[in-house]
């Protein structure tokens, strides 16, 4: 049985865009689409007869929420397996809970309770921060969302999380028919530099060699288990979120990794991942992988 795609829905334009996006991945990839709201209704208002005007206005919105993100989800491709649920639980605790059976989960980058100066809501930043499952956060300009550059980018690192992310990228790279672009930062230590210029030549080349050497390493076995999809290695100098930030416009989805420490239970994202997920010019795919 296909694990399905979970999306998380509130009824805000940026939930919208998510099952978009969505209903596009569950049709490329063959699986179901589940939707759910997460709603505390009943935890405040008890359980009401079933009679249409005893209904209390916080069941029947979610109901129609749930409802209304389905139709537009079959509306979108009639061929995709849609289903929606409303769930009795703060949305944070219901994504995560859903993830333990999920293919992977998606949401928006804001929700309808965001604050107007915030670039990500404090949901989709919990969610891909504490996920068992891959998260992909939707968010972007249209021509990303829509997959008009056909380019899938990967940060690759020097931690085992990039493996899985690696794996992970060039499936959806393949599934969308498009070019996988495997970038690796890196950077030489000012006190390699800052004694002869001819010192400083050969460290900056001995670290850009390097970095393309490991690059090359970590992408043989991707190259070899999908040769249909063409890969393209780019080593840069600088910071590694500001590199991958600079990769995003021209990409439909960037995809990170992220290490999932046993018996941790607070945010576990890094530098790296919070700053994509906060600033990226297209969707964002945060992968985890356990210690």
């Amino acid at each position: 049985m296909e694990l399905p795609l979970v999306v998380g829905v509130d009824g805000s334009e940026s939930s919208l865009q998510a099952v978009d996006w969505a209903v596009d991945e569950a049709a490329r990839r063959g699986l179901p689409l589940r939707l759910v709201h997460a709603s505390l209704w009943e935890r405040y208002e008890g359980v009401r007869p079933s009679f249409a005007s005893d209904r209390p206005a916080e069941q029947v919105m979610a109901e129609h929420i749930a409802a209304s993100c389905v139709e537009r989800a079959q509306l979108r491709n009639r061929h995709v397996k849609v289903s929606g649920d409303v769930l009795p639980h703060d949305a944070v605790t219901a994504l995560l809970r859903e993830g333990h059976e999920s293919f992977a989960l998606v949401t928006g980058s804001r929700g309808r309770g965001g604050l107007a100066g915030l670039l990500l809501g404090s949901v989709s930043l919990a969610v891909a921060a504490r996920a068992v499952c891959p998260v992909i956060v939707v968010r972007g300009g249209e021509r990303n969302r829509q997959g008009a550059c056909h380019r899938v980018v990967v940060g690759v690192g020097d931690a085992p999380e990039g493996s899985a992310a690696l794996r992970f990228a060039v499936q959806e790279a393949e599934s969308r028919g498009c070019a996988l672009h495997a970038v690796r930062a890196w950077r030489c230590p000012a006190h390699e530099t800052a004694d002869d210029p001819r010192l400083a030549d050969a460290a900056t080349h001995d670290h850009e060699e390097r970095a393309s050497a490991l690059l090359a390493d970590a992408l043989r076995g991707a190259a070899q288990e999908h040769p249909r999809v063409d890969v393209y290695r780019r080593v840069t100098e600088g910071p590694a979120h500001k590199v991958l930030l600079d990769a995003s416009p021209e990409a439909d989805l960037l995809v990170v990794g992220a290490l999932r420490r046993h018996g941790h239970f607070g945010l576990q994202l890094g530098r790296v991942n919070h700053a994509v997920l906060h600033h990226s010019s297209c969707p964002v795919a945060v992968v985890p992988h356990r210690a």
